[in-house]
Order: C-alpha cells, then sequence, then structure tokens
C-alpha cells in the first residue's frame, strides 16, 4: 500500500495545481502552453513559478525521501532529442500536450482532448510497435 502513497502525492498537486492555474488565470495548466506563454512573456512569474516547480520536484522528492526518484531512459541521446522535438511540434499543431488534454481535458469531457488523448495513444503505440520489430 505504501507503494501507491508517492503517486497519489503526486496526483493530488498535480489536481490542486491544475486548479490552482485554472482560477488564477481561466486558462488550462497544460506545460507545452505554459512554457510556450512564457518564451512569449505572458505572466511570468505565474508561468516561470510553474516551470520552476517543474524542475523543482526532484529536489523536492530528494529532500522528503533522501533518495532520488529513479528514471529510466532506454533510449538514446539523439533519439530522446528528435522524440522531444516532435512532442513539442506536436503538442503545438494539437493545440496541447498529453498533460493538457490528458489530465484536464479529460476531467472536463472535452470531446477535442478524447481525440486528442486517443490519437496520442494510437501513434504511442504504432510507434512504439514498429521501433521494436514486434510486428
Amino acid at each position: 500500500m505504501s507503494t501507491y502513497l508517492p503517486s497519489l502525492a503526486g496526483g493530488l498537486l498535480i489536481g490542486l495545481s491544475a486548479i490552482s492555474y485554472l482560477i488564477l488565470t481561466g486558462r488550462i495548466a497544460g506545460i507545452s502552453g505554459i512554457v510556450g506563454r512564457l518564451a512569449e512573456g505572458s505572466l511570468p512569474w505565474l508561468n516561470g513559478a510553474f516551470v520552476l516547480g517543474l524542475v523543482l520536484g526532484p529536489l523536492v522528492y530528494l529532500a522528503v525521501t533522501g533518495a532520488w526518484p529513479q528514471v529510466t531512459i532506454t533510449a538514446s541521446l539523439p533519439l530522446a532529442v528528435v522524440a522531444g522535438l516532435l512532442v513539442g511540434i506536436g503538442s503545438r499543431m494539437g493545440s496541447g500536450c498529453t498533460s493538457g488534454h490528458g489530465v484536464l481535458g479529460l476531467a472536463r469531457l472535452s470531446p477535442r482532448s478524447m481525440v486528442a488523448v486517443v490519437t496520442f495513444l494510437t501513434a504511442g503505440i504504432v510507434t512504439v510497435t514498429i521501433l521494436r520489430g514486434s510486428l
């Protein structure tokens, strides 16, 4: 049971931050949108605080647990960079990323987000299947 507590705490904090961002700005807290608005200079303190919180999250985890969060990345650095760029381009084209559509759009029962999440999942499954030669 205790292994679920960090996930539960993380989910509660994501929900709390998303609700706070919605109340303060009237906007959905999608990471790509926040980073985009920060780059444009819109609400720099609020958007900057949100991004800073993302960056400082592992440090808070370290302070609370005494260990770094375990992250395993099996892709090469060039593949991770290309994948990151494609996700960024796709999120701008889709008017949101997985966090905005998946976490908040689905919670709001947004039809656009439902289509976006199904598209994200399908594209991810097809890509992994092709890259790992599982066909």
